[in-house]
């Protein structure tokens, strides 16, 4: 029997623990989502009593194959993209790295994470410092040396630098993809909007929005990429969550996705997301900050 190791330096090895922030804490009622869902850019207004409900069997998804799942508690001062929890910070090996959001409704989330990470004794790495942006939306990792950001409206070209920063001493190389203006600064456009990798050598992509070099620098890496039609882009068909080797969890709602998947011999599973996941622009990754995965010691 292979030993194993955990890492936080993967977006595709078996997921063995997990940070959330369930919807009834973020969420939390009725008025706060009549009176921000505008301001923060959200299609339409959740109905609360179906976000609690697709919460729970999201959740239940992840609880049923991830061993630890730690619930982020209700915090006062946030938005309810503290939902997203992804975002706000970046998991390492070496401690995890505070974010610095683009988005000025989200900047008392890092802190959130601060309080949570410290009273868990998790050592902090870092944390971005004005005027640098950087959101976890933009950042995934390619290998276990190799991680990489998006250039966007939510993570400017100084945030990169302090990741570079903090990153280059550990021997962790960082690749940039410039992302295009598509809907422009008020939009929630992510890398991983576009890019979900979902094992070693496989990623779900849409490449229209995709940058030419960083296109050709994950096939010159050995990636097969599935790649998501133009219908199911704005379903979030290429926010995809692995839970283990080619084992993902998606939103319902696209069938040529989940099947590219499974011809390429993923397991699918899917969770019902018009409210918490399709009308804030958040699908599963967003949802979830993976901490740790398990890795063979020598594979």
């Amino acid at each position: 029997m292979k030993a194993t190791t955990l890492t936080s330096h993967s977006e595709y090895l078996p997921l063995e623990s997990v940070f959330i922030r369930p919807a009834a804490h973020a969420f939390t009622d009725a008025g706060a989502l009549a009176s921000q869902w505008k301001a923060l850019n959200f299609l339409a207004q959740p109905d609360l009593g179906e976000a609690l409900r697709q919460y729970e069997r999201f959740e239940s998804l992840l609880g049923q194959r991830v061993p630890e799942v730690h619930r982020m508690p209700l915090q006062e001062g946030l938005s309810l993209d503290a939902l997203y929890c992804r975002d706000a910070s970046i998991a390492t090996d070496h401690g995890m790295v505070l974010c610095r959001m683009g988005k000025p409704a989200r900047q008392g989330e890092p802190d959130a994470h601060r309080e949570i990470y410290e009273a868990m004794g998790l050592p902090i790495l870092g944390q971005i410092e004005a005027p640098g942006t950087l959101e976890g939306g933009d950042v995934a990792w390619l290998d276990r040396e190799t991680l990489a950001v998006g250039h966007s409206y939510r993570t400017n070209a100084a945030g990169i630098e302090q990741l570079k920063g903090l990153l280059a001493p550990l021997g962790i190389t960082v690749v940039v993809a410039d992302l295009p203006h598509f809907l422009g600064p008020s939009d929630v456009f992510h890398l991983m909007s576009i890019l979900s990798p979902v094992d070693r050598d496989l990623a779900v992509v849409y490449s229209p929005l995709m940058p030419i070099s960083f296109r050709n620098t994950l096939l010159e890496r050995g990636f097969s990429l599935v790649e998501v039609p133009e219908g199911e882009f704005m379903s979030l068909g290429s926010n995809v969550l692995a839970l283990g080797p080619r084992t993902c969890l998606m939103a319902s709602g696209n069938p040529k996705t989940e099947k590219a998947l499974r011809d390429a011999g993923c397991g699918v599973l899917t969770y019902e997301g018009s409210e918490i996941s399709l009308k804030g622009g958040g699908g599963p990754t967003c949802l979830t900050r993976p901490w740790k995965r398990r890795a063979a010691l020598n594979g």
